[in-house]
């Protein structure tokens, strides 16, 4: 027996064939790919935002794909590249930075704009955080999911202790987290996180002004030597290191992450991204807050350093894709966008229009500790010290000053050579990164 139904759809198939209605190739949607690192919440997000863009317009598909963690989308990006089947776009990390401009494989993103119609200047977004990407006043890549560390804490261990909030200074903080170890406020006042290199010793040196490396950080040229181990970066390894010594500061505990001892309740305070707020306002089942990170008495605090990562675009793609992903980056890049983005997700808003955006609908008075760590990046004029860091290999430097620092801090070694050390052993890998990319 006919099935009238099953005909009646194949009869409308043969007509649109007949008709030519259907969409031929030339007419089909140009699709790229982006590669990403984030998982969990972030990458819900991301799929969201691919999704948004791909129904507002019927020209170009985005396929986001996650190729794992960061370090593993760019290896993987690495090995693609090589055998031509590389992504359009690729999410890299600021650490990459360097490696990524001496590459000969990128599409500068405002080059690629103005190609196509877009527009992607530089001035357009927050200073400090498009100075990372910035070459010869050409922004190179679409700063993405951007942070800057700030310091969370529990108000209700604050205000058992006598205290308002965590103070500007390093002194008077240090005397309140001991005086909620004393009273027996919390079992520890603070939690170090993972990442504390990159909050608490680089981000130290932006705030406080002083030289991480030469050559303006590293910014100005490929010979940079670390020099981190002979400024006032060593009185904060100190300190951190007595925290350790005297309980103040728990490294892990019982299988719980950093986050997890701070939204518990266990921990008072944690030095950790802006990006956290997804994190704490879901978790954390007490009165928190969050303020700037402190600075050294008697300084005039400069801008935080940035972390995160951005998108870039590699070459070797068609005329077409490069079309694709220049609407996506200026999709990703409108203030709609970039104020949903973080709302979202707790990263900062890049643009300046965002930023603007946001404050004009009232979201930072409802949300105050959302703009804590964009009024840390946008603080003061920024110095050589602030502008941010630029070292060849740093994720492999990063992997030798950890090593180094948990010597110090198990007492193998003492401070002071744990930072000489990790400034010899990193000047090696900024030596080696220099003769591979001399004339770059």
């Amino acid at each position: 027996m006919l099935n009238t139904r099953n005909f009646a759809a194949m009869t409308a198939v043969v007509s649109t064939l007949l008709t030519g209605s259907f969409p031929t190739l030339a007419e089909a949607a140009t699709r790229i790919e982006w590669w990403y690192g984030n998982g969990g919440r972030i990458e819900v997000a991301i799929q969201e935002m691919i999704a948004n863009f791909n129904a507002s317009q019927d020209d170009y598909e985005v396929v986001g794909v996650r190729k794992g963690d960061y370090e593993e989308t760019f290896a993987a990006m690495i090995a693609a590249y090589r055998a031509g089947q590389h992504p359009a776009i690729i999410q890299a990390t600021e650490r990459s930075v360097l490696t990524m401009l001496n590459s000969n494989a990128i599409v500068p993103v405002a080059k690629l704009a103005e190609e196509h119609g877009h527009s992607m200047n530089k001035d357009d977004f927050l200073a400090p955080v498009a100075s990372y990407y910035v070459v010869g006043d050409e922004l190179n890549a679409l700063p993405f999911n951007s942070s800057t560390g700030i310091m969370w804490y529990n108000a209700d261990h604050f205000a058992k202790a006598g205290f308002e909030a965590p103070a500007q200074t390093w002194d008077a903080f240090e005397k309140q987290l001991y005086a909620i170890k004393d009273q027996g406020i919390s079992e520890c006042a603070m939690v170090l996180n993972t990442d504390f290199v990159w909050s608490m010793v680089e981000g130290f040196s932006a705030i406080n002004d002083l030289p991480f490396g030469t050559r303006a950080n590293g910014r100005d040229g490929l010979d940079a030597e670390y020099v981190y181990n002979t400024t006032r970066t060593v009185e904060q390894v100190e300190r951190l290191n007595k925290w350790v010594d005297d309980g103040i500061i728990q490294l892990s505990g019982q299988g719980m992450s950093p986050g997890q001892l701070f939204t518990s309740g266990t921990c008072s305070t944690w030095s950790a991204s802006t990006a956290a707020h997804a994190q704490v306002e879901a978790e954390a089942k007490f009165d928190w807050s969050a303020s700037l990170q402190p600075h050294l008495a008697g300084v005039e605090p400069k801008n935080s350093n940035l972390g995160g990562a951005a998108l870039w675009v590699l070459q070797g793609k068609t005329d077409e894709e490069y079309a694709a992903a220049a609407a996506f980056l200026d999709f990703v890049a409108r203030p709609q966008t970039q104020a949903w983005w973080s709302e979202t997700t707790g990263y900062i808003p890049v643009t300046n229009a965002a930023y603007e955006l946001m404050a004009a609908e009232g979201f930072f008075q409802k949300h105050p500790t959302r703009e804590i760590a964009l009024l840390q990046l946008t603080r003061g004029e920024p110095s050589d010290n602030s502008w941010g860091f630029r070292f060849g290999n740093s994720n492999q430097w990063w992997a030798v000053i950890n090593e180094e620092l948990q010597a110090a801090f198990s007492g193998k070694k003492s401070v002071q050579e744990a930072l000489d050390s990790s400034v010899e052993r990193g000047n090696k890998i900024l030596r080696q990164y220099e003769q591979i990319n001399v004339g770059n």
